[in-house]
C-alpha cells in the first residue's frame, strides 16, 4: 500500500515531514513545487485562518511579499464568520453586500461597473477581457469584505489580481506568457528592453504638498497603477491636505509685540466642493448620489478628496 501523506497538526518536525512530503507532487500549484519551506509558510497561514491546508495551498498566494487570497476563500471565511454576504452581477455590474451577525440592521455595498474597471485600466488585460463578470464580482467581494469584517481576514485583504498578478477567471495567478527570444546584433537595440518601472510610492513619499501627491496620483493612474499603489498615495494626500488644514499656530507675543504673524489659507477644498454640489444639484441629482457619483470616479469620498481633482470632475461633468 502506498503511504499517503496526512496531515495532522503536531510538532515542528512532523509539519516540516509533511511540507517535504508534500512538495514532491506536480499537482500543486507552481509556486510550491519542490519547495517544503514555502509549503510550510501556506499550511501555517493557513491554520492562523482556520483552513484546511489543501484549501490554504490553493486559495493563498504571495505577490511581491504580501499573502493574498482568493475572492473565494474570502468570502467563505465571512460566511463562516456569521456575516451574510449576498453577491449579484453581470458583465456590466457587480454588487455585493454584507451584513454583519452583530449589526444586523446596517448593509455594507460595494459596487463595482465596467465603468470603473476602465477608470482604473483594468479591462485591456485578458482576464478582464474573457471574463468581465467574474472579475467583477471578486473586486466586489474582496472590498466589502474589507469594509465590512477585515478582522476576520487576517492580513489577506487583497486577492492576487488586485496585487496585479496575471490570474485565470478563478482568480489563481497563472505565468506569463514567455517570449521568444532571438539574438539583438551589435548596434541594434534590444526589443525585450524596457524602461525601469517608475515608483510612483516613492515619489509621492517625497512630496510635501498634498497638491504634489495628487500630481504623482494622476501620473499613477495614467501609468496604469495597481489600486493597492493608488490607496496609498491617495492616503499620504489626504495625510498632506489634513496637515495643511491644521490651524496655524497662535503668534508668539514678547512684550506685546507679535513675533510671528501666519496667514490661514483660503478653504480651496470647501470652494470644490460647493461648486460640485451646486452643479449637481442643478442637474436634479440628489446629494446622496452626488456623493455616489463622485466616490465612484474618484475612488473616495469627497471630503478625503484634493480639490484638483475635485475640479476635474467637475469639469468632465460639465463637458459631458
Amino acid at each position: 500500500m502506498t503511504d499517503l501523506a496526512i496531515y495532522q497538526p503536531g510538532s515542528l518536525a512532523a509539519q516540516m515531514d509533511y511540507a517535504k512530503a508534500m512538495a514532491a507532487s506536480d499537482l500543486l500549484p507552481r509556486q510550491y513545487q519542490g519547495k517544503p519551506a514555502n509549503l510550510l509558510w501556506a499550511i501555517s497561514y493557513g491554520q492562523t485562518l482556520g483552513v484546511a491546508p489543501l484549501t490554504a495551498v490553493q486559495s493563498i498566494h504571495v505577490i511581491n511579499g504580501k499573502p493574498t487570497a482568493s475572492a473565494d476563500l474570502i468570502a467563505g471565511l465571512v460566511r463562516r464568520a456569521g456575516h451574510k454576504l449576498r453577491v449579484n452581477g453581470d458583465d456590466k455590474r457587480a454588487v455585493a453586500q454584507i451584513i454583519r451577525a452583530d449589526d444586523p440592521e446596517f448593509t455594507f455595498e460595494v459596487v463595482w461597473t465596467i465603468e470603473r474597471a476602465q477608470a482604473a485600466k483594468l479591462t485591456s488585460k485578458d482576464t478582464w477581457k474573457n471574463f468581465p463578470a467574474a472579475m467583477l464580482k471578486a473586486r466586489a467581494i474582496t472590498e466589502v469584505a474589507r469594509a465590512a469584517c477585515s478582522e476576520i481576514l487576517q492580513g489577506t485583504i487583497y486577492t492576487p489580481e488586485e496585487m496585479g498578478a496575471n490570474v485565470d477567471a478563478d482568480g489563481i495567478p497563472v505565468e506569463a506568457p514567455v517570449q521568444q527570444l532571438r539574438s539583438v546584433q551589435r548596434g541594434e537595440p534590444d526589443p525585450w528592453t524596457t524602461a525601469p518601472a517608475r515608483d510612483f510610492l516613492a515619489e509621492a513619499e517625497q512630496c510635501t504638498t498634498a497638491d504634489c501627491a495628487v500630481d504623482v496620483y494622476r501620473q499613477a493612474q495614467q501609468a496604469g497603477a495597481d489600486d493597492l499603489v493608488l490607496t496609498a498615495i491617495r492616503q499620504i494626500g489626504q495625510e498632506l491636505r489634513a496637515a495643511e488644514r491644521a490651524p496655524a499656530p497662535e503668534p508668539e507675543v514678547v512684550e506685546g509685540v507679535v513675533v510671528e504673524d501666519v496667514q490661514l489659507p483660503t478653504d480651496e477644498h470647501a470652494a470644490a466642493v460647493a461648486a460640485y454640489r451646486a452643479f449637481t444639484a442643478e442637474h436634479g441629482i440628489t446629494p446622496a448620489d452626488a456623493e455616489q457619483q463622485a466616490y465612484t470616479a474618484l475612488g473616495a469620498p469627497l471630503a478625503d478628496v484634493a480639490p484638483k481633482a475635485i475640479w476635474a470632475l467637475l469639469t468632465q461633468l460639465q463637458a459631458a
